[in-house]
């Protein structure tokens, strides 16, 4: 699927008050501004406001008496350019990422070529489209440099605007990014919020991802913990037998520091070791099937020694072994157990840590098929864990979410939540309770048939991806994933939207774009893995009304509750009538004890934070379709109103 392309590529503020609040002479301006949500942080507004210069001053001070999270702009500072835009702007980044640590300070520049003396007028726009600040200042004629310097106790994405009164014109298009944007992300500070993990195995980190692989700013901003780290047969020995040694030294100076484990990857055969004579993605059997089980033996050994020298609290190496079966296969049931056979005697003769896992089918739908399949031959000897690739429909999109065929009885295993379900009740069926099931690959894209260009995508197919990706993620750890791989870094070529970054140099994408900017899944991605990063899943909780979906974990250790809610209808989400952001329900969660009250946290969507009142144990909120995260601490209500996801275990 998604990943054979990226084989081939391998191997070959809310803001306030900014510069003039809405004055003419650019003098500095700093208010307080509300952040998403109120009291009950999933109601936030989406309505868009002007974006007239002119109506800035009255936003910023309708918005100070609510919440103290701003972001605040100094005086511009103008300078000689270079540009021959009309106009331009850009949050350029030390690291790259154009994501900013909460309350840092970062840049927003607009650059200018005006044909004589004008004003330019600006704004920013937050995830929904709400005006979060805008403001005029006047601009020389000529090539010039507006540059302002600016702070956020704000999270979460943002886009910035900008246009000329006199000479019009508009940002324009970078790369897969559209016209009219510049966009970066603030992240989210749940320090006090969130409470720190202690993590006795380094894997109970709970996130990994695709695309970004050797980037470490991307992945620390988005609370990444684990990579894909090759060692397929055809990386290693493209060219003969025996040519791979070994050795802890192999290891890629990006993994040395610890921070970001490996999952190692096994399939594919060089055209020398096939028995097609060709490179196969392990389609049949290599041509020396005991050549490939010492093959295994000699990356066991290296394994097992980057482990204990790189990875000292990691308990396990973790190994998958085929990609996608379900579209490379074409040998019989009979060879494919024979295939892992000889990867599991292999890798378990040298590593006493291994785990080896698959099949990795597409679906989970499609791995419960393949396992039952697979079962009376044997193959649950051949496997320590579950592996399966999280795409549950085939155009994973805003306009196919996860929850889609929820509603009616007879399509619902066609969810995600009806697949992840099925998947558990097989393995515990067929296979061994408590086996550790890894979703290694999921993303969203855009909708199937769309293309980049200068109007697409919308901000609101931004928010919609935003708001469906991170709904997936959850609702595959809630019913049972161990681990969950994200879906992709930057836009790439021939599968349109599935980066959670813009590429801003070529206009298709392109693998290992250097040049990128958030959408806002970045910033959904990030929250939510700063908020569920080291839980164990408790599970979907108990009697939600239909529509209504809540998840609850606990962080490792005893630790803090932390259950993601949201709302979904399929009536208020499409491409051609628009994703609301607006539709809600109410809904009431046990937090604690009947007849208790007190205060809880609830993150938004973009990781900000805000205390709820609850009384008799109960808070009372209403749900949208962007998922929101409660902080909550009494376990034992939250364990009682759960229900385990069948044969699930921690790590």
């Amino acid at each position: 699927m998604k990943s054979q392309l990226l084989l081939l590529s391998t191997l070959s503020l809310v803001l306030a008050g900014c510069g003039g609040g809405g004055g003419s002479d650019g003098s500095s301006s700093t208010a307080a501004t509300q952040a998403n949500g109120s009291k009950n942080a999933s109601s936030s507004s989406s309505s868009a406001g002007s974006t007239a210069a002119g109506s800035s001053n009255s936003m910023a001070l309708n918005a100070a008496s609510t919440s103290a999270a701003k972001l605040s702009c100094t005086s511009p500072a103008t300078s000689a350019g270079s540009g021959s835009a009309t106009i331009s702007a850009d949050t350029p980044s030390a690291d790259g990422t154009r994501i900013f640590a909460n309350g840092s300070t970062f840049n927003l520049v607009f650059s200018t070529n005006a044909p004589s003396d004008d004003t330019l007028n600006w704004a920013v726009t937050d995830t929904l489209g709400k005006v979060a600040a805008s403001g005029s200042t006047p601009v020389p004629g000529g090539s010039k440099t507006i540059t302002f310097n600016c702070t956020s106790t704000l999270a979460g994405y943002f886009a910035a605007t900008g246009t000329l009164a006199q000479n019009g014109g508009q940002l324009p298009q970078a790369g897969t990014r559209p016209v009219g944007i510049a966009t970066f992300g603030v992240a989210p500070n749940l320090s006090g919020i969130v409470p720190a993990v202690t993590y006795a195995r380094q894997e109970q980190h709970r996130f990994g991802m695709q695309g970004a692989n050797d980037n470490g700013p991307v992945l620390a901003a988005l609370g990444i913990s684990s990579t894909i780290d090759d060692r397929e047969l055809s990386g290693t020995e493209p060219n003969g037998p025996n040519t791979f040694n070994p050795s802890a030294d192999n290891l890629d100076s990006f993994y040395k520091p610890g921070n970001v484990m490996r999952l190692i990857r096994l399939d594919g055969i060089p055209a020398w070791a096939s028995s097609t004579g060709a490179f196969q993605d392990d389609t049949t059997l290599p041509a020396n099937l005991s050549y490939y089980q010492s093959y295994m033996s000699r990356v066991g050994t290296e394994s097992n020694a980057i482990r204990a020298a790189y990875f000292p609290t990691q308990s396990a190496n973790y190994y998958q072994v085929t990609w996608e079966p379900n579209q490379m296969w074409a040998d019989t049931d009979a060879n494919f157990v024979a295939l892992y056979k000889a990867v599991y005697q292999g890798i378990h003769s040298t590593d006493p840590h291994a785990v080896v896992m698959g099949p990795t089918d597409a679906f989970p739908s499609l791995t419960t098929s393949h396992l039952k399949r697979l079962a009376p031959l044997g193959f649950a000897q051949y496997i320590d864990a579950v592996a399966t690739h999280g795409y549950y429909d085939a155009g994973t999109s805003p306009s196919h979410p996860p929850e889609r065929y929820d509603s009616d009885p007879s399509t619902a295993d066609g969810s995600l939540r009806g697949q992840m379900r099925n998947l558990r009740a097989e393995m515990a069926t067929d296979y061994r309770t408590g086996m550790k099931l890894l979703s290694t690959e999921a993303g969203i894209s855009y909708d199937l048939g769309s293309s980049y260009g200068p109007n697409y995508p919308s901000a609101n197919v931004l928010y919609a991806q935003a708001a469906v990706a991170a709904r997936m993620h959850i609702i595959t750890l809630g019913e049972g994933a161990n681990q969950t791989y994200v879906f992709y870094g930057a836009d790439y070529p021939g599968e349109v939207g599935y980066g959670t970054f813009f590429d801003l140099t070529d206009a298709q994408g392109a693998f290992g774009a250097p040049n990128i900017s958030p959408k806002p899944v970045a910033m959904a991605i990030s929250t939510m893995t700063h908020t569920l990063d080291g839980t164990t899943t408790l599970g979907p909780v108990n009697g939600t009304p239909s529509g209504v979906y809540a998840y609850a974990f606990q962080q490792v250790g005893g630790g803090a509750v932390i259950t993601a809610l949201w709302t979904h209808s399929n009536n208020v989400w499409s491409a051609s009538t628009g994703f609301s952001s607006t539709y809600s329900v109410p809904y009431s969660l046990a937090v604690d004890a009947p007849g208790t009250s007190g205060t809880v946290n609830v993150v938004d969507m973009m990781g900000n934070a805000t205390s709820a009142n609850y009384s008799n144990g109960m808070l009372t909120l209403n749900l949208t379709e962007s998922p929101v995260y409660v902080v909550s601490n009494n376990a034992s209500v939250a364990s009682a109103n759960a229900t385990v996801p069948v044969g699930y275990v921690g790590m």
